[in-house]
């Protein structure tokens, strides 16, 4: 993509993150009905991840009629073009539920099925990371950041991070989890999407998850990349499509922690 392009679409993409903040600050620390969407366990949304995601589908039906568009809560619109929009509206709905602030809206955008613009935005703090072939930022109060990761030597002058332990649902996973553990000098949990973006800042070493779907990692991949991190699956793919994720500041941290799968 020429650069004039990438500007036009990523300009495109703060908007939406913009545009979407009515819907989801309306109803956070509100009391708001919570519908689940298992018959089984619990994935729950309300009004302000749908509300959210229609605002941003129509703004890009508006813009650019012949763009895909894939969207956590109303799934996946096929275009003629070699662009898709990747929507989740609100990241961490249990942290929307529960008043904490590590919620976000992620937006990312594909261009022949490689990740190219990324944005994660949180609008009751003001802050605004995103990412480009071009690098990665940090907006907030009105000041503009660029993102650079900041490795520890090794992993065990690392700080990591997950969103739970309890995602970690087999005896593979749960033993990497508690290598991760024995090998980390910190772990921390429950953030969800906020910890890939502070790797990217430069606060985090190691970011993992287990069992994320495309359009919780797919948005940060420009992110983390932009700042000079690694980000695949487990087994050393892409990470677009979702499934068991690491992101690392370094090459030789990564390395570090998928030989505790081993």
């Amino acid at each position: 993509m020429e650069t004039e392009k990438i500007q036009e679409l990523s300009t495109f993409a703060l908007e939406m993150a913009t545009a979407s903040e009515k819907a989801t600050l309306s109803h956070f620390r509100e009391r708001i009905k919570i519908d689940n969407k298992l018959e089984e366990g619990f994935d729950p949304v309300t009004e302000g991840d749908r509300e959210a995601e229609r605002i941003m589908r129509q703004m890009i039906e508006t813009r650019y009629p012949g763009h895909s568009i894939h969207g956590e809560e109303y799934g996946t619109k096929q275009g003629s073009e070699p662009y898709t929009w990747v929507l989740d509206p609100i990241d961490g709905t249990r942290s929307f539920i529960a008043g904490t602030m590590t919620w976000t809206t992620l937006i990312g955008l594909e261009f022949e099925d490689k990740p190219v613009i990324g944005v994660m935005h949180q609008p009751y703090v003001g802050e605004t990371f995103f990412g480009t072939p071009e690098g990665a930022w940090l907006l907030r109060g009105g000041k503009k950041r660029q993102l650079k990761v900041n490795p520890a030597p090794d992993l065990a002058n690392a700080f990591g991070t997950t969103t739970a332990p309890h995602l970690y649902d087999t005896s593979e996973k749960e033993k990497f989890l508690n290598n991760m553990r024995a090998s980390l000098r910190n772990i921390r949990y429950d953030a969800d999407a906020y910890f890939f973006a502070l790797l990217a800042a430069g606060h985090v070493d190691i970011a993992l998850d287990a069992d994320l779907q495309a359009y919780d990692i797919a948005p940060l991949i420009p992110i983390i990349e932009g700042a000079g991190g690694i980000v695949s699956t487990w087994s050393g793919e892409s990470a677009r499509l979702g499934g068991d994720i690491i992101a690392a500041a370094s090459r030789e941290l990564y390395d570090e922690a998928l030989a505790l799968l081993e």
